[in-house]
């Protein structure tokens, strides 16, 4: 029995699909929620900092916050990213093995990326 390539194709571009579609949709959510909070906090500095509510010191402390912030949402964001491309190796993997083992009646397993 033979592979057939365009099917092959097809089915590894719906696993692929499948995968990003789903964790687009989290990651889509959750930096979109983590964005505002960013912004919504640069917001509430600015105006404590014109009104002179926020001294030089305080200021510092909330931009140092501000920075913490933004550095842990983009550490955050890398580490889903990865889940995900490690999500799409393993769809893909599935795929191409599947499609061995049905050419050749071997029922091989898979590697998995973790």
């Amino acid at each position: 029995m033979s592979i057939d390539i365009n099917q092959l194709l097809s089915d590894m571009k719906n696993a692929a699909s499948q995968v990003i579609n789903q964790d687009v949709t989290v990651l889509r959510g959750f930096s979109e929620r983590q964005l505002k909070a960013l912004a919504k906090q640069a917001e509430l500095i600015a105006k404590g900092v014109a009104s002179g509510d926020i001294d030089e010191d305080l200021r510092d402390f909330f931009l140092d916050s501000l920075e913490d912030m933004t550095l842990n949402f983009a550490k955050t964001l890398r580490g889903l990213l990865m889940v995900t491309i490690e999500k799409v190796w393993n769809a893909l993997v599935g795929v191409l093995w599947g499609a061995i083992s049905a050419a050749t009646g071997i029922d091989i397993a898979a590697p998995s990326a973790n």
